[in-house]
């Protein structure tokens, strides 16, 4: 899906989390909603195949109007403009349940699946707009798994997660699943674009779904699990809003003194 990143009317309370995410190396794969060509992405994930590359790089290759296309880990970080090379790909299960705590997330449980419905507001619309936007899953919106917990743990804590990694291994399983389906649409045609001179002339066109501004009033509805807490965005990332040049500033953010209760 589109990210919905606008402090549209009853965002108010949202507005530090939206300029986080509009100042992040992720807004351009959270944004980005090019022209989706169906043929094209229906031609790509039905010739799609793995293989290893002389230098031992796994690559996915599919042919595209009679032409061969490559898919790397790297070319997905290059075309969506991750530059997570160095980012990190997993985090240890004992600190991810430390920093989900620190973010509100209460549970007895030590299964490394996590509901999206115990934390506040704030929090909640972030790991939604992760889930969405950027992770291979296509099922079970409301629990997330730790893959996307160390992506939500680093964007918080300002620590690089490797999404491209996320995002080409999630392609990988796909490709090996018995229900095959047409995934990340968007990624694929934003890398397509790079070659469009090679392509021919496609009309039917598949519109990318948008999260809209209903999301925020969804997103303070009190769900199971959550205690009611109103847990304010870490000193990281508001110290990151507030040390760069280029923060939005149409209407004012929420400081975390006066961050108010959304239960």
């Amino acid at each position: 899906m589109v990210a919905f990143l606008n402090k549209s009317e009853g965002s108010e309370d949202f507005h530090q989390i939206i300029d986080f995410l509009n100042l992040s190396h992720i807004k351009y794969a959270l944004t980005e909603n090019p022209t989706i060509y169906t043929s094209l992405i229906q031609q790509f994930w039905e010739t799609a195949s793995a293989s290893t590359s002389e230098n031992e790089e796994i690559e996915i290759t599919a042919t595209i109007d009679g032409r061969v296309k490559t898919i790397t880990e790297a070319s997905i970080r290059r075309h969506l403009k991750l530059e997570d090379s160095d980012g990190i790909p997993t985090l240890p299960n004992a600190e991810i349940f430390e920093q989900l705590a620190l973010m509100g997330y209460a549970s007895d449980s030590d299964k490394l699946t996590f509901q999206k419905g115990h934390f506040s507001p704030q929090w909640r619309f972030l790991i939604h707009t992760i889930l969405h936007c950027l992770s291979p899953k296509k099922t079970a919106w409301e629990q997330f798994s730790s893959n996307i917990a160390t992506a939500i743990i680093c964007l918080a804590t300002n620590r690089t997660f490797n999404f491209s990694k996320m995002i080409f291994e999630g392609m990988l399983k796909n490709l090996d699943s018995r229900s095959k389906f047409s995934m990340y649409p968007k990624f694929i045609q934003i890398f397509l674009n790079k070659h469009k001179r090679h392509l021919l002339p496609h009309k039917r066109t598949y519109v990318a779904p948008t999260l809209t501004q209903k999301l925020f009033s969804n997103m303070r509805r009190v769900s199971k699990g959550y205690t009611g807490v109103n847990i304010p965005l870490f000193l990281t990332m508001i110290t990151a809003l507030e040390l760069s040049p280029s923060r939005i500033t149409s209407l004012p953010s929420l400081s975390p003194q006066t961050h108010p209760s959304t239960s």
